[in-house]
């Protein structure tokens, strides 16, 4: 028995987004939170276990990314710190022309979209198990990203040095943050700079049925970042660029 109402779903993707979901898009979502609760059960991936709250606060947040996306065919994306999938995979349901790669450290995390992305189906997505530090100064995957996008991954000041490596010279980062994102990125802008970016736009969203504040973090890739950068695993979150 599907967990979400169809309906609801289409809903309140039309209300935030103007979009309407395909029939194929509506039964890959039914799949995905039926998965995510089957897996819940056994490995811990979510607090989120109301299928109105999965509907909401899971799709429908990550696709608030496409707010700012002016896409283009070909187009790479990387999803930094994905845990469940989020929001690249959602991104990618929504709009299968996108190249993703998912990046998520934890194991049981991993194979949870690997189950995902075999299930549905889907072409022109990768799940790497890495850490953020390694992968971005892999050159296979450094400068690499027109999209670079993170979800409560970790505060500003410390996910900038995580994503702005990865992010190609003209590339744009994302970065989905709650009610401390303003602070957070008064906090964060030296280390923005330093890392080869600017502030593009601090941009508030608003979901159905949520009252806490919502920001996307619009930060454009400007200049190459400094080599050396991100630090070794474990540094940027232990002494972040703008405190230290």
């Amino acid at each position: 028995m599907p967990v979400l109402a169809p309906s609801l779903l289409q809903e309140s993707v039309q209300s935030v987004l103007g979009l309407r979901l395909t029939k194929a898009q509506l039964e890959a979502f039914e799949w995905y939170a039926d998965a995510l609760l089957a897996w819940n059960e056994k490995v811990n991936l979510t607090a989120i276990t109301a299928p109105g709250e999965i509907e909401v606060k899971h799709f429908v947040d990550s696709l608030t990314c496409l707010l700012a996306m002016d896409l283009s065919k070909g187009d790479r994306l990387i999803d930094v710190g994905t845990g469940a999938g989020f929001p690249g995979l959602p991104l990618k349901i929504m709009r299968p022309q996108l190249q993703v790669v998912l990046v998520e450290a934890t194991d049981k995390k991993v194979q949870f979209c690997r189950h995902v992305v075999a299930g549905l189906k889907l072409d022109g997505i990768e799940v790497v198990h890495a850490r953020a530090e390694d992968l971005g100064n892999d050159p296979a995957h450094r400068q690499a990203y027109d999209w670079v996008v993170a979800r409560a991954v970790a505060s500003l000041p410390v996910l900038a040095e995580y994503l702005l490596p990865l992010a190609k010279i003209g590339g744009v980062i994302i970065a989905q943050k709650g009610e401390t994102g303003p602070a957070e990125l008064h906090a964060a802008e030296a280390a923005i700079g330093h890392l080869g970016g600017h502030v593009r736009q601090l941009r508030p969203i608003e979901l159905p049925t949520v009252a806490e504040s919502r920001y996307l973090v619009l930060i454009d890739k400007i200049a190459a970042t400094p080599e050396g950068y991100p630090r070794r695993p474990g540094i940027p979150a232990k002494r972040p660029l703008s405190s230290s």
